[in-house]
């Protein structure tokens, strides 16, 4: 069976995997590829990787537009992406209402799982709070980092640890078992991220690729990406 190539942030994950059957159905292929940090997925573009179609933070799409790696009109706007706290299932909720909530969340968390804090939009934002909160070397020996935000809910979700806390994009915890959304992060710390997809400039199966943008941003589709966690603008 044919594919198309797909390299991605892991935000979208959940939301491609709930629309592959109807796209499998339409086209008759199946969508291959990868799923993690953007810069890592950028990364992989730029060395190379047969991609047909990327999906990313706007701002990343955007360099590569420039860099005339995807294709400046095919660019489309999926949603806004909040990043937010997770719990294991069953665990109390972690609420924070402001900075002061947040800091003492944290503080009081003895493992704070969280995606690559240099390459991923979450990992980034979360090093960037920690350190505005005071609190990054207070924490530094709890944090659990992983090479995306998937990868860090899976682990938080089989956490043996008293008080287990998450913090990563609202997708990546709606689309994980073992784990809830206990909450955006609140205001002042908050980061809710536009992502985008694009055709490369190289894609071998440019028509389908344009199929599958069409699903991801179709005003039918509006309710499904809600339920992945993403925030659109169509009424």
């Amino acid at each position: 069976m044919k594919i198309l190539n797909i390299l991605s942030g892991g935000a979208a994950q959940g939301l491609v995997g709930s629309l592959e059957p109807a796209f499998m159905a339409e086209t008759g292929l199946d969508i291959a590829g990868e799923f993690g940090a953007v810069g890592a997925m950028a990364d992989r573009l730029r060395a190379g990787v047969p991609t047909d179609i990327v999906i990313l933070t706007a701002a990343m799409v955007v360099a590569l537009a420039d860099e005339g790696l995807v294709l400046r009109t095919s660019i489309a706007d999926i949603g806004r992406v909040e990043t937010a706290l997770a719990v294991r299932t069953g665990d109390p909720l972690a609420i924070a209402e402001d900075a002061a909530s947040l800091r003492n969340v944290l503080l009081a968390a003895d493992a704070i799982f969280v995606p690559d804090t240099k390459a991923s939009t979450a990992g980034i934002h979360v090093a960037k709070v920690l350190a505005e909160l005071g609190i990054a070397n207070a924490v530094a020996e709890r944090l659990r980092v992983f090479p995306n935000g998937a990868t860090a809910m899976r682990h938080l979700a089989e956490s043996d640890a008293r008080r287990p806390i998450g913090c990563t994009q609202s997708t990546e915890i709606i689309s994980t078992k073992g784990v809830v959304l206990s909450g955006a992060l609140p205001p002042g710390c908050g980061l809710a991220t536009m992502y985008t997809a694009a055709l490369t400039t190289h894609a071998l199966a440019a028509a389908q690729a344009q199929r599958l943008i069409e699903l991801l941003t179709s005003p039918d589709t509006q309710e499904l990406r809600g339920r992945a966690g993403f925030v659109t603008e169509h009424t």
